[in-house]
């Protein structure tokens, strides 16, 4: 029977693994094997070894994936996993990860094939779920150890785990308990067998008694070394994502093709400006497009001088600091109605050195087509032909430079390149507003904005308009129309439950996007029991996923009941309880999130194409890559590249990027990194074992956060 292979996007080029040699000797000796920078992943369509495949992904870490399921898969032998390269023997890999210890069918030699492989170049390998027995150096749960649901458990990492690859949580990991009705973890939980050369790097209490059962560990035995997991997850499950770097650093000998950081930056839209407010009889908000005209009386929102201390003294408490993003033509307003006096923006302007500013237009205008906002939701108004009306050239360039201009003799610190628009307008906005404007892309160029936000809901690929290139904000569900819990409380009812309960039926016209609510939240409690945790669960999320896109609240949520605290004291305080000293939060302005998005398209577009080649030799690390394309790796602190110290120090191993001339880049690793020494004790294990019970969590809904306005 022919026989494909199914290749990730990532899955070229090439990555390099532990290799049992002393450091230093390998240059020297000319039969020391090549080892490819690339991981072996071997899947049987399971939530596990997806999730490990989501975490290389993200990274730009190169993988190949054989697919057990698909009767065209190549067969894993010697010829698959190694060969001859120059008269050097290479491994094609340097790591494999299985669905579980043994997932091939009797008879099968393709376990063999690998166990040989592993042994021979020191490969290790990682058991993504797999049932607790003495053929992965555990026992059987049923002896006195555990098998069921863990929701809601608190595992810890054990010293050695500490010690090892998971140095960089502080010791908890909680497991998620999304719902009661829903079982979301199984888990077998025991003790290492009688014999077994086993250490636990996770464990969790045995229930019912006063004893720990391994989750993750290391199982050395027959020459081999194995990661042992045995509990399933899913690639979005907290979780998982708080493991998976210790697992990819496990398995890769913290050296490999890609970095994974964890990033949160926050914006603050409006600031200086006032934003309306939600009118909880109308069910809508007087002054906006969503309140027919003449509705109701609008009654905005807007900081006080009180807020600023109360947002510089926290940011001082949590070591934060925000982006605020502002509109020049609130302060003017403001004065025009108050005699010239504006103590908020004297506030702002005395503590301007305590945030970072970005231009966010002088009075917020709408950039893209003209509005017709006398029908709810709002059209484009057309010529006569048909044609859509677009806002002028002009009309942007003045809303840019004017804003600027204000800034600047204000004295703000500001990044001239960067822009917001107001409700990102001037992109496209569906279903009205298909198309950009087109008169958006020359009036950015003529004020020299190089990097220009959009709605990661609406637009969420990073893509250039003119020689701008967005990037993608992530909105959070606190309203831009609320400063009162109650407010904020009211308008997520309206949004979120059917029209039999009072609500607007937008969950029911788009159950693809959002979920409603089995019934309307408390206004007195429904704010801090289930959108602060829930919001809070999002964001942070996306911090453990690698994603350096900020987030986006509004100046009206730091006012009155200064709603979006809770919601950002979950993220930060949060995280801090989570990760050790070594591995902090990434706080990037706007420039350089939209920097690092555009780096990693230029990486991945090069391993897409098989233009990058990477591999160990002993305690060198060769890459080759394109001229001009941005290399990223993961290395032991103390490596070099042309003696240089390369990267920066995260999560107790160094990263960062480097851009190739077309040359070989040559990386020198430190002695301290030399490769583990191959496993040793004996033990006689059966070809196969009885697939494990596998209970895979429900799948998770991706809620799109709906923000009205911006």
């Amino acid at each position: 029977m022919k026989r494909t292979i199914r290749t990730t996007a990532l899955a070229v080029g090439a990555l390099i693994a532990a290799v049992g040699l002393p450091a230093g000797t390998a240059q020297a000796d000319a039969t020391a094997p090549r080892i490819d920078l690339r991981v072996l992943v071997v899947s049987d369509g399971g939530p596990a070894t997806d999730a490990i495949a989501a975490e290389l992904d993200a990274a730009g870490t190169p993988y190949t994936e054989v697919d057990l399921t698909r009767s065209n898969r190549p067969a894993i032998d010697a010829a698959f996993l190694a060969d001859t390269v120059d008269g050097r023997p290479r491994a094609k890999y340097q790591a494999v990860v299985l669905p579980n210890d043994n997932p091939f069918a009797a008879g099968s030699s393709e376990m063999a094939a690998l166990a040989s492989y592993e042994q021979t170049y020191a490969v290790p390998q990682v058991d993504a779920y797999t049932y607790a027995r003495p053929a992965a150096g555990l026992q059987y749960p049923v002896a006195g150890g555990y098998s069921g649901s863990l929701d809601g458990a608190q595992a810890q990492v054990t010293t050695a785990g500490r010690g090892g690859p998971f140095g960089y949580l502080d010791g908890a990991v909680p497991f998620e308990d999304n719902s009661p009705s829903v079982g979301e973890s199984y888990a077998y939980l025991s003790a290492p067998a009688p014999g077994a050369d086993f250490t636990p790097y996770v464990q969790a209490p045995i229930p019912g008694t006063a004893r720990q059962g391994s989750l993750i560990g290391e199982y050395r035995h027959d020459g081999r070394r194995e990661l042992v997991v045995t509990f399933v997850y899913n690639r979005y499950q907290e979780q998982f994502r708080l493991l998976a770097r210790g697992i990819v650093e496990w398995m890769t000998g913290g050296v490999h093709l890609g970095a994974s950081r964890n990033y949160f930056a926050v914006h603050v839209d409006d600031v200086f400006a006032a934003d309306d407010r939600w009118d909880t009889r109308l069910n809508c908000t007087p002054g906006d497009v969503d309140c027919t005209s003449g509705a109701g009386t609008p009654n905005p929102i807007r900081m006080s001088p009180a807020d600023v201390d109360y947002v510089t003294a926290w940011q001082k408490s949590h070591h934060f600091t925000l982006d605020l993003v502002y509109n020049g033509s609130g302060s003017v307003d403001a004065r025009e109605d108050n005699n010239g006096a504006d103590a908020l923006a004297d506030r702002l302007i005395a503590d301007r050195d305590q945030f970072r500013w970005v231009n966010h237009t002088y009075t917020h205008a709408f950039l893209g087509c003209e509005q017709d906002t006398t029908v709810v939701p709002w059209k484009c108004r057309t010529n006569a032909d048909g044609s859509t009306q677009w806002v002028s050239r002009n009309a942007i360039d003045d809303e840019i430079a004017g804003n600027r201009v204000w800034g600047q003799s204000n004295g703000l610190p500001l990044q001239t390149d960067e822009l917001v628009t107001g409700e990102h307008s001037g992109l496209r906005i569906l279903p009205q507003q298909p198309d950009d404007n087109p008169n958006l892309a020359p009036a950015l160029a003529d004020e020299g904005i190089d990097w220009i936000a959009s709605d990661n809901s609406r637009d969420p690929e990073q893509r250039t308009v003119g020689d701008a290139t967005t990037v993608a904000r992530h909105p959070m569900n606190v309203f831009y129309n609320a400063g009162h819990v109650a407010e904020q409380v009211d308008e997520y009812n309206w949004l979120y439950t059917s029209r039999a309960q009072g609500g607007s039926g937008i969950c029911e016209d788009h159950p693809a996007t959002t979920t409603c609510l089995p019934a309307p939240l408390d206004t007195g409690t429904g704010y801090s029991d289930h959108i602060v945790p829930l919001e809070t669960a999002i964001a942070l999320g996306h911090v453990l996923s690698n994603d350096p896109k900020p987030h986006f609240v509004h100046q009206s949520n730091l006012a009155e009941d200064r709603i979006a605290y809770p919601v950002l004291n979950g993220v930060l305080d949060g995280y801090d309880a989570l990760f050790a000293d070594n591995t902090p939060l990434v706080n990037l302005r706007t420039k350089d999130i939209g920097t690092e998005l555009q780096r990693r398209a230029a990486w991945r577009t090069a391993l897409n194409a098989g233009r990058v080649t990477a591999y160990r030799i002993g305690d060198t690390v060769t890459v080759q890559a394109p001229s001009g394309v941005p290399v990223t790796a993961t290395l032991p602190g103390g490596s070099t590249l042309g003696g240089s110290a390369f990267g920066s120090a995260y999560a107790g191993g160094a990263s960062g990027w480097t851009t190739s001339s077309g040359s070989t880049l040559s990386f020198a690793l430190p002695s301290s990194a030399a490769a583990p020494a191959k496993a040793g004790k004996a033990v006689k294990e059966p070809a196969t074992h009885p697939a494990p019970h596998v209970e895979v969590p429900a799948g998770v809904t991706k809620k799109v956060s709906y923000n009205p306005g911006s």
